[in-house]
């Protein structure tokens, strides 16, 4: 019952880091720690085991509510394997980033944090829809408190922006699950949810393109993609640095993970029809939001913008669905967690020593925090796609293969490194060059033995993905392949898109 375990150690964790808090909010941190420290063990256990069944490592089917078809259904392959290790990875730094950030009701901090680690655990492992949306929705309510309680100065009205978005959408996506649950019952008689049943169901053409609009919604919206991306630099603003990293390195990729295992497999003519379109959104969102992250005077609300731009990529790698794409789309979803997470903690960093975020007010912090300039300059590099790093292995897959299916807007895309490379220096020239904005008599001290090991942690995996990738993309090369032959099964002899 591994899997159930990977489920149940968060949902404990937090409600015994909420208990313990009433005694010493310093109890509650290292409950956290542990609950998380455990179930990556256990997630790190599966990775040497073979296929048991198909692409899945390991699957558990327990009756629920059987009369509608409901069913308590579990499965991981190498694909949801990866994103369960960052889940529980970035969870784990998210804890100490915010060791001495978190003050104030440190239990209940906790307590949604880890509920929200589990729902995510949850959508990367449920095979029935019915399961897969009551952990897309769990993921919800606890990000709420956490941007509502511990946000800053706005924290209210992007706490209500992201609720109304992210729920809106996703209540589009139950209509749809309904829809296709329905359907499979008028095509063969049986009611079920469970994903294996439900793939392959033949559908009437306009049929299928409202369910997948459905689900695309959805989905587009927690990536976020253009023109549905609005809530997210609110979001990311306005959260506390746990809550910003979170939101960034994980439940963006629920969005990019959800077209992959469900979106395309479920619908594949109707994705196919979708694709064009599809690809000029992940194009237009990677040239947009780095052109929106340059004009920002916010340190935090830049780093925000760049999410738009480079999950951008990974909407271009799902609808070129290719061998290539699809895997410079994984590890892009993984690169961009670190290294965008890693930013997010930085500007944590400063902004709980300084109390301000604003570029006007900062430069030549490099003087003062020397560790810190230099953490900064790897990051914004990694963000850039400097070469020897994840993220150009992973943009470069991207942009090789969906130049066989769109040359011209995967010109326009790779313009978007271009952009990259002009607002990650921007970071680094403004906040840590240039004259010191900070006087003498304000305390600004360099990075603690706390933060350089999280951020050694994540320097040491960006590296390792820029160069020797290979695992990684072995890892998921099973489960790419089962979603790729769904899609070829209802498409034979077709060209994508």
């Amino acid at each position: 019952m591994i899997l159930v375990l990977l489920l149940v150690l968060p949902l404990a964790g937090g409600a015994a880091a909420w208990i313990a808090a009433r005694r010493s909010p310093l109890a509650a941190r290292w409950i956290s720690l542990g609950a998380l420290g455990l179930d990556l063990v256990l997630a790190a256990s599966l990775w040497t085991r073979s296929p048991a069944e198909g692409s899945w490592l390991v699957r558990v089917d327990l009756s629920w509510i059987p009369e509608l078809g409901i069913g308590f259904r579990l499965g991981v392959d190498g694909l949801s394997l990866l994103l369960i290790v960052l889940t529980l990875g970035l969870g784990i730094l998210s804890v100490a980033a915010s060791w001495t950030e978190i003050r104030e009701r440190v239990g209940f901090f906790h307590f949604n944090l880890l509920w929200i680690l589990a729902g995510i655990l949850g959508v990367f492992l449920a095979l029935d829809l019915v399961l897969f949306y009551f952990f897309w929705e769990l993921m919800l309510v606890p990000m709420y408190f956490l941007i509502g309680i511990w946000g800053h100065e706005r924290r209210i009205y992007a706490a209500i922006k992201f609720f109304l978005f992210t729920q809106a959408s996703g209540l589009l996506m139950l209509v749809s699950i309904l829809g296709l649950a329905l359907a499979h019952r008028g095509a063969t008689g049986e009611l079920t949810f469970a994903y294996d049943a439900l793939l392959g169901t033949d559908l009437e053409a306009g049929l299928a393109r409202w369910l997948f609009l459905g689900f695309f919604v959805a989905f587009a919206v927690k990536l976020p993609a253009v023109p549905f991306h609005t809530w997210l630099p609110d979001a990311h603003t306005e959260a506390p640095t746990a809550g910003s990293v979170v939101l960034a390195g994980l439940l963006l990729k629920t969005g990019a993970y959800g077209l992959l295992r469900f979106g395309v497999p479920l619908f594949p003519t109707a994705a196919r029809e979708l694709a064009p379109v599809a690809l000029i959104l992940g194009a237009v969102g990677i040239l947009y939001g780095g052109a929106l992250a340059f004009a920002q005077t916010d340190l935090k609300r830049l780093v925000a913008y760049t999410s738009v731009a480079h999950l951008g990529f990974v909407l271009v790698g799902i609808f070129a669905w290719n061998r290539l794409a699809l895997q410079g789309a994984v590890l892009q979803m993984i690169c961009h967690g670190l290294s965008t997470g890693a930013l997010f903690i930085l500007v944590g960093a400063v902004q709980e020593r300084l109390h301000t975020r604003d570029l006007d007010k900062l430069g030549g912090l490099w003087k003062r925090a020397p560790r810190m300039g230099a953490a900064a300059t790897i990051f914004a590099m990694a963000s850039l796609g400097l070469p020897g790093l994840g993220n150009f292995v992973a943009e470069i897959l991207v942009l090789v293969g969906a130049f066989r299916v769109t040359p011209t807007w995967t010109a326009i895309a790779a313009t978007g490194l271009v952009v990259a490379t002009v607002y990650s220096l921007w970071i680094v020239q403004r906040a840590f060059h240039g004259p010191l904005e900070i006087p003498d008599e304000i305390s600004f001290p360099d990075l603690g033995a706390r933060e350089i090991a999280v951020f050694a942690v994540m320097t040491l995996a960006l590296v390792w993905l820029g160069l020797y990738p290979q695992p990684v993309l072995e890892t998921a090369r099973e489960g790419l392949a089962a979603a790729e032959t769904a899609v070829h099964a209802a498409l034979p002899g077709e060209l994508w898109p």
